[in-house]
């Protein structure tokens, strides 16, 4: 995890420069951009080096942040952790359906946005793993732990990591109920209740991976419960 490449966009640079000495203190290394456009540009430009894990501000002078997140989300899988002010709460679930992985409110600690930035981080690492078994099948999906690689009916589908992890997390104990507060813990490391988190992921998981997202079949919601992966 460490020396792992964080890109930090916002237009305040007074945070913007505070966030860099805290993860570069916690030896990260940062890339920063003030503008959605240069956000793009670090993604992808000539000899750019492409970062980890995204901090992006959802309020940006040039291009709402949103669209910069659906942006990088159509050339990469790279975890996207959104910036957000605590009124901006429809903007937050719109980041987190265009493919965003977390969201922080400001203003936030350090602290926090460091141990947000780590568990996120984690998703995308060898310690990912849940168990010794590194291939998961059930349902016609096929997941392979090792190499991130998820087919249905033989069909390989792109997942975020985020999205990967939600579903391997079910995968590895199917036919048992999930709560939000757990998929929380374990898949975001996130112990404070965020019902927009969890429901928005398992929507956005349900639209690569059900024939029919309104009426699922793999991911079932027990009414009042949670969350079931129903392997047969």
């Amino acid at each position: 995890m460490r020396g792992a490449t964080i890109l930090i966009v916002d237009d305040d640079e007074m945070l913007r420069d505070a966030v860099q000495r805290k993860l570069e203190s916690e030896q990260f290394k940062t890339i920063t951009a003030a503008t959605g456009a240069e956000a793009l540009d670090a993604m992808g430009g000539d000899g750019a080096e492409t970062p980890d894990l995204v901090l992006l501000d959802i309020m940006l002078p040039d291009i709402e942040g949103t669209s910069v997140c659906q942006q990088i989300r159509q050339r990469s899988s790279v975890p996207v952790i959104m910036l957000t002010a605590r009124n901006e709460e429809a903007d937050r679930i719109l980041g987190l359906e265009l493919g965003a992985d977390d969201y922080i409110t400001k203003p936030f600690s350090p602290r926090e946005m460091v141990a947000r930035v780590k568990a996120v981080l984690r998703r995308v690492g060898p310690e990912a793993a849940l168990s010794d078994r590194r291939v998961l099948t059930g349902a016609g999906i096929e997941m392979n732990v090792d190499t991130r690689e998820v087919t249905i009916d033989g069909e390989p589908v792109e997942l975020t990591p985020t999205q990967m992890r939600l579903l391997q997390v079910m995968m590895e104990q199917p036919g048992r109920v999930f709560s939000a507060e757990e998929l929380l813990e374990t898949v975001w490391d996130y112990r404070q209740y965020d019902v927009h988190l969890v429901e928005t992921h398992i929507s956005n998981l349900r639209n690569k991976i059900e024939e029919d997202p309104r009426n699922p079949q793999r991911i079932v919601t027990v009414r009042g419960f949670g969350y079931r992966f129903t392997p047969d």
